[in-house]
């Protein structure tokens, strides 16, 4: 079998990310895209693309004939959809299809991308792997659809001798958000002045390019059946906001809200999106969320495969100088 490797999500943010580390390592690279899915993020690479969706059996098996390495990336990424129970059912039914199509391609190893949404975050501190969320106590039906999928992995694992290792990146930030991701509108809401105030709350935020390299270590010297969160610096939302405007040359907010005012105006959001169909920027389930810091160790990845994380101030402003350079700074 040839060093061919699939990568799935490579027209979104981390699975760019990782197809191009793919490519700088010599690796025949081939990416898995829906037919309508943007091809702007592999322009100039030398990937092969195959179309195809990450739910379809079918179409993941032959994508997958004669490839060594396979990258699950792909997920639905949206914090709110008119109906919530699609992101959950995309993603499981994401993971279940590609870990079969694995299996049957007897693929040697794969690296599944799941996310510190599955982690039940702590009381400000920093958690670990060991910090399990339950269906019950999880927030929102992305970090639900994140959860149950990760399960099924897990499960394909122990019984179905599945060889994945699966990675946990936190809130990557950088180059080729083209979306762009929720933490992406952030930044760019900031940087254009748009954020005058903010809640009390906190993120982990990693560079994409070390969240691909820690694909690569896990491929490397990941145990298979082990999770490893890829992460960076934890960060106040405040102290965030305050480094966009010192980068952009703007006043940083001072002003913190109460969550409890903010409820109204997130429903009249999601109303407006029903209508539209169009993302609110602020809902519900995210203000409910935001009452915890989402703080999280990468000391596992660290001690196990050699990740290393670089300042988050450099991830920042590399995503600030790609949206300056593609006009998402108007």
């Amino acid at each position: 079998m040839s060093d061919t490797l699939l990568v799935t999500g490579a027209s979104g943010f981390v699975g760019a990310a990782v197809a191009r580390a793919a490519v700088a390592r010599g690796f025949k690279t081939r990416v898995l895209m829906r037919p309508t899915a943007s091809r702007a993020n592999v322009e100039g690479l030398d990937v092969e693309i195959v179309s195809g969706d990450m739910r379809d059996t079918a179409s993941m098996t032959d994508a997958l004939q004669g490839v060594r390495y396979f990258f699950h990336v792909a997920a639905d990424y949206r914090l709110w959809a008119r109906d919530p129970g699609e992101i959950e059912r995309n993603n499981l039914q994401g993971a279940r299809a590609t870990m079969q199509a694995a299996l049957a391609a007897g693929v040697e190893r794969v690296v599944y991308t799941s996310s510190v949404a599955a982690l039940k975050p702590g009381d400000g501190q920093a958690v670990d792997e060991t910090s399990r969320h339950s269906p019950q106590s999880v927030i929102g039906a992305y970090k639900r659809s994140k959860l149950v999928a990760e399960r099924e992995v897990e499960r394909m694992i122990a019984q179905e001798k599945l060889p994945a290792v699966i990675v946990a990146p936190s809130t990557p930030i950088g180059a080729r958000d083209i979306k762009p991701t929720p933490t992406g509108r952030i930044i760019v809401e900031a940087a254009t002045g748009k954020i005058p105030a903010f809640v009390d709350t906190g993120l982990n935020l990693v560079h994409v390019d070390d969240v691909a390299e820690g694909h690569f270590l896990a491929l490397e010297k990941g145990v298979i059946g082990e999770n490893y969160i890829l992460g960076g610096e934890d960060v106040s939302l405040q102290t965030m906001l305050a480094d966009i405007a010192q980068m952009t040359g703007r006043r940083a907010p001072t002003l913190t809200l109460p969550r409890a005012p903010l409820f109204p105006l997130a429903w009249g959001a999601e109303m407006v999106a029903r209508l539209t169909g169009k993302e609110p920027f602020l809902t519900a389930d995210a203000l409910r969320m935001s009452r915890y810091r989402m703080f999280f160790s990468s000391a596992k990845a660290k001690a196990q495969l050699g990740y290393q994380a670089r300042p988050y101030r450099e991830g920042l402003g590399d995503a600030l100088g790609w949206f300056s350079a593609n006009g998402y700074l108007k």
